[in-house]
């Protein structure tokens, strides 16, 4: 029996060691689970980081397309307000020259004088233009209806209408006014009389106690033509209102 104890012990000890390798196994495998982990869990934080880079970089261009889709709007409204001074502009010049009575010239040795070339807005456009700045809406009314009916596809079709529609307005004939205004900003949404349609059409359906439309307008005016004279007055009468 004595002879059996150190076999014992010696299996024993052998036990003890097998178990303490397959701790230290254990352990290695943990300590390599951990630090593979770990690594995962780094390269998520990079990942991260350039995840939100990449978004701030992605929100600053659409920043700065925004920014340039605004300026050239507001070119563009610069253009179109600039197209409508120069043509009125040119009837008023027009008008002036044709009330404005031609000085007396001695021809010498000619048979005829220079005839004198026509240039800017057509003469019945001019007309009916006159009778507006004359303050005579009715005839100016019917002036710039028959232009229209003579001229449709005349790039000042849409000056007319706007024209009709103020001289309705300036005779407290507000429905009309309204309809026309109306008709300015359907049939001709890209005029540069369009804004001032708007505008005109917002300040009828106030006279009219249609206040909530005419707020809904103007501030559709400001939202379209943000850079247009239009939409500074749209602003300042809501202001005021």
């Amino acid at each position: 029996m004595k002879s059996g104890v150190p076999w014992i012990m010696s299996l024993i000890s052998c036990l003890m060691l097998t178990g303490c390798a397959a701790n230290d196994l254990v352990l290695k495998r943990q300590t390599e689970t951990e630090s593979k982990v770990e690594l995962l869990m780094q390269s998520g934080k990079n990942v991260n980081l350039r995840l939100n880079e990449l978004s701030s970089q992605l929100q600053a261009q659409e920043e700065r397309i925004a920014s340039l889709t605004v300026q050239i709007k507001q070119f563009q409204d610069s253009v179109r307000e600039l197209r409508t001074s120069q043509d009125e502009l040119k009837a008023r010049v027009i008008l002036l020259v044709q009330q404005t009575p031609p000085p007396k010239i001695e021809v010498v040795n000619q048979d005829s004088t220079p005839k004198v070339r026509d240039a800017g807005p057509p003469a019945d456009y001019v007309k009916a233009f006159g009778l507006y700045s004359a303050n005579n809406f009715a005839e100016a009314i019917t002036a710039f209806t028959a232009f229209m009916k003579n001229n449709p596809h005349s790039e000042f079709a849409a000056n007319a209408l706007y024209w009709i529609g103020e001289c309705h307005y300036s005779l407290s004939e507000l429905p009309k006014a309204k309809t026309t205004f109306q008709k300015v900003t359907e049939t001709y949404p890209k005029s540069s009389k369009a804004p001032d349609a708007l505008l005109k059409l917002g300040y009828t359906l106030w006279a009219l106690k249609d206040n909530e439309k005419a707020r809904s307008v103007l501030e559709s005016l400001i939202k379209s033509y943000p850079s247009s004279p239009a939409a500074v007055k749209a602003r300042e009468r809501l202001t005021a209102n």
